[in-house]
């Protein structure tokens, strides 16, 4: 009887490796909400027309792709004309939301010209906002980030800016949208005496404009994320999250501190972006999606 207890039990110890691989292998991924910055696949969607209003399968396919990877929204980054990717602000958001996808936020600006600058008055520009507002909010989306602005050559210019956002911001929000700014590494560079990011976010009026912060870009501009966290608590509502090529390879960004202070930051909502690549394209935005996925610092959401 013993003999048989034994080989029973060294049995059921030989069947365990292979439990574990099996159901390893069929592991679902954890469901988190990513949202995806869609010029982290322009090498795909640049190869896509829409020729005559027909949806290009393969657009629609990666839309689709996307959504099967494990991302939950899309931010775009090519409004022009009134259009999204080529198609219509209600095109655009029927395709993204048949794909089982959602329209969060877009990349769109319009810079001052010199003339605007010299003589504080924007009111052209505005208008042109007035229709791009119109334009994002027909194709779904909560937030418009302004992505680059050039370093400006005074304190006088910066500070029209400043007012310029806060006027598209307010624009924004009458609209039931909000409006924000995204990073790169040089705002983080001086105008005057003062730093341009700094600036930046102590002239702007919280209620209208937030700032979408580019972790990775921070880093590169030799700065802490979670130091303007504590400087800033809750100008930070969307963070890009980066990397030198897939998200988490490089090493060099700490993504754990920097999502375990999101609280401090006042993050809602986490954009992926891939700007290069170690592999393909779809391959390399899975992979990064994956690291955010598994990485138990991530919570699943941020927007409650």
């Amino acid at each position: 009887m013993k003999l048989q207890i034994n080989l029973c039990a060294l049995a059921l110890l030989l069947m365990i490796p292979f439990t574990a691989m099996a159901q390893s292998k069929t592991k679902a991924k954890a469901k988190k909400e990513v949202a995806i910055q869609l010029y982290s696949v322009r090498d795909i969607l640049n190869k896509v027309d829409n020729k005559d209003g027909k949806c290009d399968a393969a657009y629609i396919t990666l839309l689709k792709n996307l959504a099967k990877m494990g991302y939950t929204s899309v931010e775009a980054a090519n409004y022009n004309n009134g259009k999204f990717y080529d198609r219509t602000p209600d095109q655009f958001k029927k395709d993204v939301e048949s794909a089982g996808l959602k329209v969060l936020s877009s990349h769109c600006t319009r810079g001052l010209s010199k003339e605007e600058l010299a003589s504080g008055d924007f009111s052209s520009s505005l208008q042109w906002w007035d229709q791009c507002i119109a334009d994002h909010k027909a194709a779904g989306m909560s937030y418009i980030v302004a992505p680059w602005m050039d370093v400006p050559k005074t304190l006088k210019e910066l500070d029209t800016y400043c007012a310029y956002y806060n006027e598209i911001g307010k624009r924004c929000k009458q609209q039931g949208m909000s409006f924000g700014y995204h990073n790169h590494a040089h705002e983080f560079q001086k105008v005057e005496d003062k730093v341009m990011y700094d600036y930046m976010i102590e002239h702007t009026n919280p209620e209208y404009v937030f700032f979408q912060m580019d972790v990775y870009w921070v880093v590169r501009g030799q700065n802490s994320p979670v130091d303007y966290f504590n400087k800033y608590p809750g100008r930070f509502k969307m963070f890009h999250i980066k990397d030198h090529r897939e998200i988490g390879q490089s090493g060099m960004v700490g993504f754990d501190a920097i999502f375990k202070n999101a609280k401090t930051a006042g993050v809602k909502h986490l954009v992926a972006e891939i700007e290069s690549y170690s592999m393909p394209v779809e391959k390399s935005v899975e992979v990064s999606l994956d690291y955010l996925l598994d990485a138990p610092f991530v919570k699943s959401s941020y927007a409650k």
